[in-house]
């Protein structure tokens, strides 16, 4: 059965740092692509990174550049996000997202604030 559960949320204030988790089980991340997705109060949900399958390659939606670091950990099969300098518009819930075959899955999210 495929689950992802994050973890690693919390409240900081702008500047601090958070790592998420995103820990996966009845698949392996070496092989499957993931993504991490973002949905603020009142918003669409935004993608925010992906890890590739193939080469491990990263990308990054323009906002996080620079301050958002994904990686994987085969031997924990975890997915994370190094997220630096945040600001109060990363405040959201934050999720890690798998498409395996045809069907798609999701983790239960976590809340990341950012506020003074």
């Amino acid at each position: 059965q495929v689950r992802l559960v994050e973890s690693g949320g919390g409240s900081v204030e702008p500047g601090g740092s958070l790592r998420l988790s995103c820990a996966a089980s009845g698949f392996s991340v070496e092989y499957y692509s993931i993504g991490w997705i973002r949905q603020a109060p009142g918003k669409e949900r935004e993608g925010v990174s992906c890890i590739s399958s193939s080469d491990s390659s990263t990308n990054y939606v323009d906002s996080v550049k620079g301050r958002f670091t994904a990686s994987r950990e085969a031997g924990k099969n975890t997915v994370y996000l190094q997220m630096n300098n945040l600001k109060p518009e990363d405040t959201a819930i934050y999720y890690c997202n798998a498409h395996i075959r045809a069907d798609e899955y999701w983790g239960q999210g976590t809340q990341v604030t950012v506020a003074s």
